[in-house]
């Protein structure tokens, strides 16, 4: 099995958790599954409305605290390699890493509301290296969800937006945006 080093930026809207199944076992909680997906607005409710089904995992005995998920924001994690597994995208966060470094990729997490809207469907949309986990859309509302590594791209109705690693931390990351799009001839 191949490893990779992952770095969050952001996670999806949708949570989801799993318990252990022996209900007398006294760290059924402990060994909890968290699963991070995208979700939209849908009258009044964050849902998934999949275009592309996929998810991040998560464990509790890996180090991922779901009290305070926002607290995993710049952090690293050891990975498997994504898969597909009956017909999902798949991520599996093995352990968070006790030291921060240069990771090979980035959990990035992108909305319609912050970077305008993405033509999944469109060829030259996102860099080759980029993979799409998961992506929900219903009406106006998007939200997909991301392997990048550094300097990979995304384009969107207003342009193209780069994964810039700041220098002095590696493994924290932003888009930013580089090109906006050439006015209508």
């Amino acid at each position: 099995m191949t490893l990779m080093v992952v770095a969050v930026t952001g996670f999806g809207s949708v949570w989801r958790r799993r318990f252990g199944r022996d209900l007398n076992d006294p760290k059924r909680f402990a060994r909890a599954a968290y699963y991070n997906t995208t979700g939209v607005p849908v009258d009044g409710t964050v849902r998934t409305r999949p275009r592309i089904v996929g998810h991040a995992r998560f464990n509790a005995v890996g180090g991922f605290n779901p009290n305070y998920p926002q607290r995993m924001i710049d952090k690293v994690f050891e990975c498997d390699e994504p898969c597909v597994w009956q017909g999902q995208n798949k991520v599996f966060f093995r352990h968070l890493l006790p030291a921060a470094r240069t990771p090979d990729c980035f959990l990035v997490v992108v909305r319609r509301s912050e970077i305008g809207r993405l033509d999944i469907g469109n060829p030259g949309w996102k860099s080759d290296e980029s993979l799409l986990v998961s992506f929900s859309e219903c009406h106006d509302q998007q939200e997909g969800m991301l392997l990048m590594p550094a300097h990979g791209w995304i384009r969107s109705e207003v342009g193209t937006f780069f994964l810039q690693p700041l220098v002095t931390r590696p493994w924290v990351a932003r888009l930013r945006l580089a090109f906006p799009p050439a006015p209508p001839d």
